[in-house]
């Protein structure tokens, strides 16, 4: 008897919901600050968490060996590669939406990606792309919509995900993530 895979519309959907809730907490709590033309929800979202999330994901892209980028954790999972390759296709649709305009590359384009140097290049690209989104908002547009909100927020939350998994896939192969090496490398510092 065969099994068969179990829904993924759920935990989605429980995702989505939890997304928004934050989202609708964190505007809640900026509501005074941004009314005052202050814009601490978009820097301090860009300082604490997206520069964060990029520098570790690229230094995850770099320290993986190439040979390992086909790497799956359980034949179920998908590949380390393709973990990269899904967080470049959700911050060029995400970061278009802030930016009011379609991505500039399709996520077919980013699948039919497979060696190191090509998937490297297309995430941080895609960071760079959000970057600069990032750069030219405030948090009057990113409260104008849900759409805007969920897309910023989702850039941070998902991309932190996306890491938690490949964390997994970097220490099975012996390879120390990054935000894991720069605590060392801080405390030897001191």
């Amino acid at each position: 008897m065969r099994k068969s895979k179990p829904s993924l519309q759920a935990p989605r959907a429980i995702m989505a919901f939890m997304i928004r809730t934050v989202a609708y907490a964190i505007l809640l709590l900026a509501g005074p600050a941004i009314v005052a033309g202050q814009d601490k929800l978009t820097t301090t979202g860009t300082q604490r968490y997206f520069d964060v999330i990029r520098r570790n994901l690229e230094a995850s892209a770099d320290v993986m060996p190439a040979e390992k980028y086909g790497y799956r954790l359980t034949p179920d999972q998908m590949t380390f590669g393709e973990w990269l390759i899904h967080s470049a296709q959700r911050n060029y649709a995400d970061c278009a939406t802030l930016k009011s305009e379609n991505a500039p590359v399709t996520a077919q384009q980013l699948a039919a990606l497979k060696d190191k140097s090509d998937v490297s290049k297309a995430l941080k690209d895609s960071f760079a792309y959000c970057a600069a989104a990032l750069a030219a908002e405030d948090d009057q547009k990113v409260i104008a919509s849900p759409q805007t909100a969920n897309a910023f927020l989702h850039v941070l939350i998902h991309n932190n995900e996306i890491y938690g998994n490949i964390v997994g896939y970097l220490r099975s192969v012996g390879v120390v993530p990054p935000s894991t090496a720069a605590r060392g490398n801080q405390k030897s510092k001191d």
